[in-house]
């Protein structure tokens, strides 16, 4: 997640900030879920903004998920986002670790009146993603979580996806230290490794959109 999540770390500002003016606004429930997360500090760098969930509404409702997981949920503004897009019926499984930020999250699903579309599991994700069943009948995925744990949460993910869904993965530009090769950060040497896995590898396409800080695109053939 970015430092500023409400700008992209490649596109000049000003161009950044015309497209969030142009994507579908954050509502009362999204503002206030802003601003609430703003007072945690440096963590509430970790929460995407409002044109990049607007984005994760649109793509949820392109695909007509049902069957959503999200790794790595933080506050909850994804999720929320991504429960709205879900068509009717739809249920969207959280993976998260942390009892103070979901505490956060789940009020906020609340006001927003998804909770009854979101499973939160209090987990480490890869224990939580190695129970699910293993036949393909994820249509949506987001992944915004650990950088090291990309690529497993990839592994585990993508044979459950359907053919024609996707995975969303964010932070996959890093501020731009991706093509800094002075850069040797743990966090980015991973999400060098895994931009480079996801392009090899020929079960998916995908593609880099410069928003926020990054978010990777892939369908599944």
């Amino acid at each position: 997640m970015a430092a500023d999540p409400t700008r992209s770390s490649v596109l000049p500002p000003a161009i950044s900030a015309y497209i969030a003016a142009r994507a579908a606004p954050a509502d009362q429930v999204l503002l206030e879920l802003q601003t609430r997360t703003a007072k945690l500090g440096r963590a509430a760098g970790m929460q995407i903004s409002a044109d990049q969930g607007a984005l994760l509404t649109l793509l949820t409702r392109l695909v007509g998920a049902r069957q959503a997981v999200e790794v790595g949920t933080f506050t909850g503004f994804s999720s929320i986002c991504i429960a709205r897009g879900l068509a009717p019926g739809g249920h969207l499984l959280c993976c998260d670790v942390s009892e103070e930020y979901t505490a956060i999250a789940h009020e906020a699903w609340v006001a927003a009146g998804v909770d009854d579309r979101i499973e939160l599991r209090l987990a480490p994700a890869l224990e939580t993603l190695r129970a699910l069943p293993a036949d393909p009948t994820i249509d949506l995925v987001f992944i915004d979580a650990d950088k090291g744990g990309y690529a497993s949460y990839f592994d585990e993910l993508l044979p459950r996806v359907r053919s024609g869904g996707l995975l969303l993965v964010d932070n996959t530009l890093w501020g731009g230290r991706v093509i800094d090769e002075a850069a040797d950060e743990p966090d980015t040497i991973a999400i060098r490794a895994f931009n480079d896995k996801v392009a090899a590898d020929v079960r998916v396409e995908s593609y880099l959109l410069p928003i926020g800080d990054g978010l990777t695109v892939i369908r599944k053939h």
